[in-house]
């Protein structure tokens, strides 16, 4: 099976590749940024981006079995430092826009122009399509209106004329990926690490998560499934709060609760990015039980041991 992977340099996309290479599949990276030399495992290419059009990578789609659309800036900040202290200025807000409008227009560019077009388009979305909700939420549920979840929308849209091209396009609205290797995750352990962690805010809104193991089986299964089309949200089905993320997490890692962070304080220091840890959905994964998928981590506590223990 061959692959094509724009931005699947990062998170997501770095463990996507992994598991691809131990099956024996090619896998496409289309990226802005060469790899260091010899970076990339046996069975890996690189294709060079402009960040804006097709050229150059564009003919990679032609017969390929899957395209996973992953390019865009990150929502948290680049770099583990960043993270929590870039905020979202009106420039930085254009940037997460425009990168993953650009990708997706550029990607049905490709597939306008390949003869063979390729059997199955996976485009990335989040959980924030829904914007802030108590209620439960599942694939049916309309999109929000803050800032978030009109990216999401954009996003999505991005590549829905490659429908009419003939090529079937799933959609993963993910969840907060419980990942080692970047994201949010490891900033917000590292403060429980050294004794200073505590409750986020008032601890009561709802934190949609997903171990990154399955963030990936669940990409690899709507990609093998031919029946799978539309969005479909890669979460856990376990709903838990924000509290009760934090009370898990302490009790993994064997550390005290000592300094919950009040939402003003989150509000000051990064601005409208603090959303992401103050406001959350409660979302069900319907659709992915639909088509036969079964989590290897439905609890959170379990997901928590495997990547911290």
């Amino acid at each position: 099976m061959k692959v094509v992977m724009p931005g699947g340099t990062g998170q997501i996309g770095s463990a996507l590749m992994e598991d691809l290479l131990r099956d024996g599949h090619e896998v496409v990276l289309v990226s802005r940024h060469p790899p260091r030399e010899g970076a990339l495992p046996a069975g890996v290419r690189w294709a060079q981006w402009d960040g804006s059009t097709s050229a150059g990578w564009g003919g990679e789609v032609a017969g390929a079995d899957a395209v996973v659309n992953l390019a865009g800036a990150s929502l948290a900040g680049e770099g583990l430092l960043s993270i929590p202290f870039q905020r979202w200025t009106p420039a930085r807000k254009e940037i997460i826009l425009s990168s993953r409008v650009r990708a997706g227009q550029a990607l049905v560019e490709a597939v306008a122009a390949a003869r063979d077009r390729p059997k199955v388009l996976v485009q990335s979305s989040a959980v924030g399509y829904y914007g802030a909700s108590e209620e439960a939420v599942d694939e049916q549920t309309p999109p929000g209106t803050d800032f978030l979840a009109r990216v999401c929308q954009a996003w999505e849209a991005s590549t829905q004329a490659v429908e009419e091209m003939g090529v079937r396009r799933v959609i993963v609205r993910t969840a907060l990926v419980l990942s080692r290797r970047g994201g949010l995750f490891p900033v917000m352990v590292l403060p429980f690490r050294l004794y200073l962690g505590g409750r986020l805010g008032s601890g009561r809104a709802w934190f949609p998560w997903i171990h990154i193991q399955d963030e990936v089986r669940a990409i690899r299964h709507l990609i093998e499934t031919p029946e799978a089309r539309g969005p479909f949200n890669l979460v856990a089905p376990e709903a838990v709060r924000s509290a009760d993320f934090t009370r898990a997490l302490a009790g993994v890692l064997r550390r005290p609760t000592l300094l919950p962070i009040p939402p003003l304080l989150l509000r000051l220091a990064l601005g409208e990015k603090a959303i992401l840890v103050l406001e959350g959905q409660r979302v069900t994964p319907r659709r992915l039980a639909e088509v036969g998928f079964v989590f290897n981590f439905p609890r959170l506590e379990a997901a928590l041991r495997d990547l911290l223990q």
